[in-house]
């Protein structure tokens, strides 16, 4: 739990919880926050699986698969739903004869890695191809994932990423209420992003950025292991914060960056959308599904152009009406209630084929999520 995927995980388990009794295996990451669980329904169950390693681990993916297995012979739940790779490939091993409906949303699949080697990706598709053959339906997160997913099975279904603006409203509402996080002044036009400084997110490209806008001021609000490969002055990196504290400092930034090399639909982009900041954003999977170059944002494929972006974006008229569109996706599309109406249709017509093989109890006193 970690990013874009805790924030998603939590808006999806919180709504649940009011039609369904839900249980969460997860593992922590660094970028975890210390009081995770407040973030959680006291209703939502939650249960760590320490072998539960991003990295592929022999040793600790068995011990991850029998506390998984063990774990369902406990709960005992009428629908299991998968997320990220990891969990996908161990989950699908761990529960395919468990005769109940079974879903699986990758969020970003790993052959897409682009830092990883080719003979790595081929392995982490293989892996996909093999496991596509136990009866799991893939619920991709954004169009691009989705046409990913059907070139692997043709079990696959769409249900678009969404933000909670309630909550998000709350959260700024507290922050900016505490002291310590007033707004600050400033006297440069602040360009910032969101995430674990990895590969992924293509640190890279944003220092070359921030290089070629030496009269901006560039925010990485996180931290990671490629924090180094940000070595241009004008940017500033915050370390890991608080929920609060990052939706305080990007609600005071000027527009968004997310130079990623790869992505499922990520929830900061989202979540800068709704904070009515103009999007700049790179041209892979998940960030081109949302961002309609020049409607509601900028997707971009080099570095001219990310800057010639920028620049733009900065100017009033043009960013005005790019956060009136980006508005109204977030309010018609790209959020939590609509995430979550399509999800509990999804398992109802899943439940009630199930009902009717006798491979689920009609009556569901408890139904559970993993």
């Amino acid at each position: 739990m970690g990013g874009g995927v805790f924030t998603y995980v939590v808006s999806l388990a919180n709504r649940l919880v009011e039609s369904y009794d839900v249980y969460l295996a997860y593992a922590v990451r660094p970028q975890t926050p210390e009081d995770y669980r407040d973030f959680f329904d006291s209703r939502v169950r939650l249960i760590e699986v320490r072998d539960l390693v991003r990295q592929i681990s022999p040793r600790h993916d068995l011990r991850a698969l029998l506390e998984l297995v063990r774990i369902g012979g406990e709960v005992r739940p009428d629908v299991i739903h998968l997320h990220s790779s990891k969990a996908g490939v161990l989950g699908r091993l761990a529960y395919w004869r468990a005769g109940v409906p079974l879903f699986y949303t990758p969020h970003g699949y790993s052959f897409l890695m682009k830092q990883a080697g080719a003979p790595k990706r081929a392995l982490y598709r293989l892996m996909e191809l093999v496991m596509a053959r136990v009866r799991c339906t893939t619920i991709a997160c954004s169009k691009g994932e989705l046409d990913e997913a059907l070139s692997l099975s043709k079990r696959a279904l769409l249900v678009n990423n969404g933000i909670d603006p309630e909550e998000i409203d709350a959260c700024l509402e507290r922050a900016l209420g505490e002291k310590n996080l007033e707004p600050r002044e400033r006297d440069a036009y602040t360009v910032f992003t969101i995430g674990r400084i990895c590969d992924q997110k293509n640190p890279e490209l944003f220092n070359r950025i921030a290089l070629s806008l030496p009269d901006l001021r560039f925010l990485w609000i996180g931290d990671g292991e490629l924090r180094d490969a940000l070595t241009a002055s004008n940017i500033e990196v915050t370390g890991w914060l608080g929920r609060q504290e990052v939706l305080a400092l990007a609600s005071q930034a000027d527009c968004f960056l997310l130079p990623s090399l790869w992505e499922g639909l990520p929830i900061s982009l989202l979540e800068a959308m709704y904070l009515g900041k103009p999007c700049v954003v790179s041209d892979v999977i998940g960030n081109r599904d949302v961002i309609r170059d020049g409607e509601n944002g900028f997707v971009c494929g080099t570095l001219e152009q990310f800057v010639r972006a920028i620049r733009e974006a900065a100017r009033a008229e043009v960013a005005a009406p790019l956060r009136e569109a980006a508005l109204r996706d977030i309010r018609d599309t790209y959020n939590v209630e609509a995430m979550a109406r399509s999800y509990e249709s999804i398992y109802e017509q899943a439940l009630r084929g199930a009902s009717e093989c006798g491979g689920a109890s009609a009556k569901r006193a408890a139904g559970g999520l993993l």
